[in-house]
């Protein structure tokens, strides 16, 4: 089996600097999984890692695609394992890194999402009614045919809600089983699955000065950008925690004051979802920076496992 490692954990908690450290410690190549930084164009918002702090890393994933084009778990998994190969063909080791969960267990678990054939009417009537009833309304109706998958899904992701209403429309089955039935599958990899987390307070504050350091650096402007460059109310790049919330405020909606408040809860409250999926997954090593209070500390804990994973030599 060939060796794969996961660094993951909550936004703002600390993920590029450690996996950089890793990534020089065990001749590895960081891959990310943030279903938002693969966007060109999309820096502030997204806390894009820089070339500065790569630091001679390379990374794959980043800077990849427009930002009016979708992008979604089947992409994504399509180009993670054409990068995995391309890390194993130089000798080195894969490192996932981000927040996206989702996405990591289809890596991980070689999950197979079978794209049936789209009904763009269908898909449209559902998009319409999100439009005018509200997202809640389109979440009840997952709630009514698959609880669990409503119980998953937020109500604010509304892609994956009519992903979900269609797959049972389109096969009768629940998404909930199907994805159930995948995660039961055994992972291909030999791997190491590391969550990085911190105390609740300390993170949140962190979120907080985060997205007053974003709005300082220019996400305004980088919003506006992007709605020169085409991009709208709609597409996936304006799910991104940050943009949606400026987007209605450039449009009219609200102050500048509220968007940025509600950027905090929001990406607050995603914290608090990452963790909980988290905590579902199977085989994860958490990593707690209130025991471990320094990268050095962490990284030699990783290090650990890694050797008794068999992933690295022991010394």
């Amino acid at each position: 089996m060939k060796n794969l490692v996961i660094l993951t954990g909550p936004t703002a908690v600390g993920k590029t600097s450690l996996s950089i450290n890793l990534a020089k410690s065990i001749n590895g190549e960081i891959i990310s999984a943030d279903s938002m930084q693969v966007y060109k164009g999309m820096d502030i918002g997204t806390a894009k890692v820089t070339p500065d702090e790569m630091d001679g890393i390379k990374h794959y994933l980043i800077d990849v695609i427009e930002p009016t084009e979708d992008f979604h778990v089947v992409k994504f998994k399509e180009m993670v394992e054409s990068a995995i190969n391309e890390i194993y063909a130089k000798g080195k080791i894969p490192i996932i890194c981000g927040g996206t969960g989702f996405y990591i267990q289809a890596i991980l678990y070689d999950i197979n999402f079978t794209e049936n054939e789209i009904d763009k009417d269908y898909r449209k009537s559902l998009e319409d009614y999100a439009v005018k009833y509200g997202n809640e309304a389109l979440h009840a109706k997952l709630k009514e045919i698959d609880p669990v998958s409503a119980g998953n899904i937020p109500a604010a992701n509304v892609k994956r809600v009519i992903r979900a209403i269609e797959y049972y429309n389109q096969t009768g089955e629940q998404f909930s089983v199907h994805n159930a039935t995948q995660k039961e599958k055994n992972s291909p990899y030999n791997f190491a699955y590391f969550v990085l987390n911190d105390d609740r307070n300390l993170l949140y504050n962190r979120i907080d000065a985060r997205v007053d350091k974003m709005i300082e650096d220019g996400l305004v402007d980088e919003v506006k950008t992007l709605v020169k460059a085409g991009v709208k109310k709609g597409m996936t790049a304006m799910d991104g925690i940050g943009y949606k919330e400026l987007l209605d405020y450039l449009e009219g909606d609200g102050t500048l004051c509220d968007a940025i408040e509600l950027i905090k809860k929001k990406s607050r409250n995603y914290a608090k979802r990452q963790l909980t999926w988290f905590r579902r997954e199977k085989e994860v090593i958490w990593l707690d920076k209130t025991v471990y209070t320094s990268n050095d500390k962490l990284l030699d804990v990783i290090l650990s496992n890694l050797r008794e994973k068999g992933i690295i030599e022991s010394v």
